[in-house]
């Protein structure tokens, strides 16, 4: 009983540990295939939507977000997401993580319905606020 307590556990801790560390941000220098891209003029956003948005459920978005040339790290980050043909955005509030390294994590976002939406980014830093689109169809 104790060798299948003991197996039982090592698979435990095995599987927790993969989920943390699919959860991690992506990176500045993230692939393609590893995470969506979004920029605007001083900005480059790498991002993961965990687990694949689906129409009444609640996702998470890890993001990391990449100065281009040299402006200074953020002061603040936000997300939201709106739905530009109706005119309306999410029914929740995202709350935001810093995780350091430029990297961020926000949870409780749900799109409840299917059709193109928006994630929208803002950035601050040096008193002014960027703006970063992300175009995400729901199916």
């Amino acid at each position: 009983m104790r060798g299948a307590a003991r197996t039982l556990g090592a698979f435990a801790f095995a599987l927790a540990a993969s989920c943390a560390a699919t959860a991690q941000p992506p990176v500045c220098d993230a692939d393609a295939a590893v995470a969506q891209r979004a920029q605007s003029e001083r900005y480059t956003l790498r991002l993961r939507l965990e687990p694949a948005p689906a129409v009444g459920r609640h996702f998470s978005l890890l993001f990391a977000v990449c100065a281009r040339g040299a402006p200074a790290a953020p002061e603040a980050v936000s997300v939201d997401a709106r739905m530009p043909a109706h005119g309306h955005g999410m029914n929740y509030r995202p709350g935001i993580s810093a995780l350091g390294d430029g990297r961020y994590r926000a949870d409780g976002l749900m799109f409840h319905m299917p059709g193109r939406w928006e994630l929208e980014f803002a950035v601050r830093e040096g008193g002014r606020t960027e703006r970063i689109v992300h175009p995400f169809e729901l199916q």
